[in-house]
């Protein structure tokens, strides 16, 4: 049986062991043996020159949804933005935490803080493949978003669309749980991006990103209504009151 996301990444002792020791190797692994190679040195480093040309088009305040062990949140906060990570493994938030920034141990699909009050949000490092529903990813991304607001993804660097039961495991076989992840490079993005604005895409160090706007809502709409809660897991809360949080 397929493990939610949420479950599946909280138990994959392969990605804490990665985070914890700053380095791989590490992959996801699908059901007929295909290995992807998972980047968790870069991962775990500091923002690089692309990742800041990321971030130099952020707009308000960013939510990084499957934030990682936190280098874009750290640098974020760092340019003193109103910033928030999201990601369902404690080792990855408590990584995030320790290099400075806020994180929440929560899933994208759960109640979150800010939700429509969002002005960008960031969905990096492969994160489209997000439970394996493209569509239903986007969907949830715009509840949580301002009207109007910015999505920046980043999508795989081939032409790729496919979805996939997958479990990660490193050099000495140890797996996690499986789970349902996609794969999409930038024509498949845009192709489940109904209703949103291009606003972009560019390739910068090998990576392929798109910019993507949501609708703008007129002026009688209704603020957007968060989804069902898919995940039990206990959500920590920042320190620190945010502007956009809901309480």
């Amino acid at each position: 049986m397929t493990t939610s996301p949420a479950v599946a990444w909280t138990g994959a002792d392969p990605y804490a062991a990665a985070l914890h020791a700053g380095r791989g190797p590490l992959f996801l692994r699908r059901t007929d043996g295909w290995l992807l190679p998972l980047d968790v040195e870069r991962w775990c480093a500091r923002a690089d020159p692309v990742d800041r040309e990321v971030l130099d088009r952020c707009e308000g305040a960013v939510l990084d949804v499957g934030c990682g062990p936190g280098r874009l949140v750290a640098e974020l906060a760092a340019r003193g933005r109103t910033v928030l990570g999201i990601d369902v493994s404690a080792a990855a938030v408590d990584h995030a935490v320790r290099l400075g920034g806020q994180a929440l141990r929560r899933s994208v699909f759960e109640p979150l803080p800010g939700q429509g009050r969002w002005g960008t949000v960031l969905l990096m490092d492969g994160n489209v493949g997000i439970g394996g529903d493209p569509g239903a990813l986007l969907d949830r991304v715009a509840q949580l978003l301002v009207p109007g607001g910015l999505l920046i993804a980043e999508a795989a660097p081939v032409d790729v669309d496919e979805r996939a039961d997958v479990h990660l495991t490193d050099a000495h076989d140890a797996v996690g749980a499986p789970f349902l992840w996609a794969r999409l490079g930038t024509p498949a993005l845009l192709r489940y991006a109904r209703g949103w604005e291009q606003e972009g895409q560019w390739t910068a160090g090998g990576r392929r990103f798109v910019a993507l706007r949501s609708r703008r809502a007129s002026s009688s709409a209704e603020p957007p209504k968060s989804t069902a809660v898919i995940s039990s897991q206990r959500a920590r809360k920042p320190s620190v009151d945010w502007p956009v949080a809901d309480r």
